[in-house]
């Protein structure tokens, strides 16, 4: 006998990056009372990740539960950046509507359409939040407008497109059914969720299923199982079956059950249909099981996670200077770390090789993986990474890779530069508008590879004005050779220590990565040479000694100041033949063959 939980609401908070999620959330959990009067508390405050913090965006989805009246509503805060899609599709199997998050200017950008189709894919009832709606440049109406289109062009039912709106601005907390409104809390948006979003409902008499939708760890009580009560009621010290997506039944015990209150989790005896929860206790318990009654294992599908679409090597540090600054640096230690990466991050491969010492790591992006790199380094990690390079696949004997939908908001005056780099770039425009003055939007759909190495280049191209977003589109018939790197590096011919008068001279034949006294050795990259070639340097050459002075010898050499090369700035600007050495204190870019003469004999060859 079915039965509908009213006093529980599960709802996703989903949008594209950086239009509002985790400060709405962190508005719902003031005006919740939640945190003490006296109580500091950062903004942000979901966005819990070191990493988190200092990007501005969210990495891992997160949950949380505020008290409205009587009513727990359980949220989930999702990543709002295309390349941790996978966190955004597991979570929505535990909630029963989203609230689509859409800044009041920008209007829908790749990922709103991303996420929405997920969720219309799975009939969830969708709360249309225009937020930012305190901007100066702010267009509800018409980002309204756009955002019905998108239902349409979607395919959504008729019932999904008569979807209730909420204003609001999550930074001065406050959220109106009408523009015209007055309001000086959120009290229209917990209303609209309680009206609009479907209560829970299951057999709570019916033996028990429990999904697993995403994984915590703790250093004491070890993994823990983040879903919901499908069907029937969990109890805690309960005998249970876990189901695997291989087939197999384990027989388990739960030794906790806890819900979330705010940003804490407290302990309790059971929970039934519609609650998301929290267990642990389970050692091999991982993302897509289900844990069920120990006399009906009865296992729930799992949603399909889209594949990833970018791989790169992971290598044990070889360099002269392997480990001398990281605390992990051998094969086991990296072997061990990439798979338990796997069992968490769903979206994340991770395949053994011919050789022990490398690993090859596939993901949603470039960004999905230097946030993996970035992780692994700050926790003593050392290593090296290959060039990316996008994943093909073959249909009826013709190649396939993937494509991406690009949009691009640039000033008019840029306009010619950009459009003439993306034709370069294989790109292929789709539609072209202006949605304010000044600027224009253009969309394109673009091969994965031709936006390796782009961002930064069209940075310096809009003199930092332009925005660009990208979401995965799907695969199409190879699309033909990109040039990618047009300069070629500046490679160091002997270890030892950089000196001013060694770079002094070094400089003219390019764009520097290093300054005076740092450590180098031979077949490390030191710069971007000025020509399509590379070029062997001796940064460590020291001027020659004489008794004689001449008329304004002594002067100071002037250095132009070094480009201090980004771990994504990195990943862009290496070719094939080149790594990215990994240091907990240390990015070094470097040639994969070190020695100058081993080099020219390889490159000769090739010639031939």
């Amino acid at each position: 006998m079915k039965t509908i939980r009213n006093e529980i609401r599960n709802i996703a908070i989903i949008a594209h990056v950086d239009h509002g999620k985790t400060t709405l959330v962190d508005a719902m959990l003031r005006q919740s009372g939640i945190f003490r009067s006296n109580e500091k508390v950062v903004e942000r405050v979901m966005d819990s990740n070191e990493l988190e913090r200092e990007k501005g965006i969210t990495i891992m989805s997160k949950n949380t539960a505020v008290l409205y009246g009587n009513i727990r509503i359980n949220i989930v805060d999702t990543p709002g950046h295309a390349d941790f899609g996978g966190e955004v599709e597991r979570i929505l199997k535990m909630v029963d509507g989203v609230l689509l998050l859409v800044d009041a200017y920008e209007g829908a950008m790749p990922q709103t359409r991303f996420v929405l189709r997920k969720a219309l894919g799975l009939h969830l009832k969708p709360i249309v939040v225009i937020n930012k709606i305190d901007r100066k440049d702010a267009r509800p109406a018409e980002v309204i407008d756009e955002i019905l289109d998108l239902f349409i062009e979607l395919g959504a039912d008729d019932d999904l497109l008569e979807f209730p709106v909420v204003y609001t601005s999550a930074r001065d907390k406050i959220a109106k059914l009408d523009l015209n409104d007055g309001s000086d809390n959120l009290d229209p948006l917990f209303e609209t969720i309680i009206r609009h979003v479907p209560a829970p409902e299951g057999d709570m008499e019916a033996p028990m299923q429990f999904l697993v939708s995403s994984l915590d760890y703790d250093e004491y009580i070890g993994r823990i199982a983040v879903g919901r009560v499908e069907r029937g009621t969990i109890k805690r010290d309960q005998q249970a079956v876990l189901c695997k997506e291989d087939g197999a039944f384990l027989p388990v015990k739960i030794s906790s059950l806890q819900n979330f209150k705010g940003l804490k989790r407290s302990d309790i005896d059971s929970a039934s249909v519609g609650e998301i929860i929290a267990v642990s206790g389970i050692p091999d318990i991982t993302i897509g099981d289900t844990v069920c009654d120990k006399d009906h294992p009865e296992p729930l599908p799992f949603i399909n996670i889209d594949e990833p679409t970018i791989s790169m090597y992971f290598l044990v540090n070889n360099s002269p200077f392997a480990g001398k600054e990281g605390t992990y640096v051998t094969s086991r230690h990296l072997r061990n770390r990439l798979f338990r990466e796997v069992e968490t991050n769903v979206s994340m491969r991770v395949e053994v090789t011919d050789s022990p010492d490398a690993f090859k790591v596939s993901g949603r992006g470039e960004l999905h993986l230097s946030i993996l790199i970035e992780t692994m380094r700050r926790q003593g990690y050392e290593f090296q990474v290959s060039k990316p390079e996008v994943i093909t696949i073959e249909r009826n004997g013709q190649l396939y890779e993937p494509v991406e939908h690009l949009v691009v908001d640039v000033p008019e005056e840029y306009l010619g530069s950009v459009m003439e780099k993306l034709g370069i770039r294989k790109a292929e425009m789709v539609n072209m508008h202006n949605p304010s003055s000044g600027y224009v939007r253009l969309e394109y759909k673009i091969p994965a590879r031709g936006l390796i190495g782009y961002r930064s280049e069209f940075l310096t191209d809009t003199r930092g004005n332009g925005i660009m977003n990208h979401v995965f589109h799907g695969y199409e018939p190879y699309k033909g050779e990109i040039k990618r790197r047009l300069r070629g590096a500046l490679v160091a011919w002997e270890a030892g220590e950089s000196v001013t008068y060694g770079l002094y001279n070094a400089q003219e034949r390019g764009n520097l990565f290093i300054g005076p006294g740092v450590p180098v050795y031979e077949g490390m990259i030191v710069g971007e040479c000025s020509r399509n070639e590379d070029i062997v340097i001796n940064v460590c050459k020291k001027k020659h000694v004489t008794n004689i002075r001449a008329a304004g010898s002594d002067e100071a050499l002037r250095l132009v100041p070094p480009i201090n090369m980004s771990l994504e700035q990195s990943l862009e600007f290496i070719e094939d033949d080149e790594l990215i050495e990994i240091t907990p204190t240390s990015i070094r870019l470097r040639k994969k063959i070190l020695n100058t003469e081993q080099r020219a004999k390889v490159r000769n060859s090739a010639k031939k």
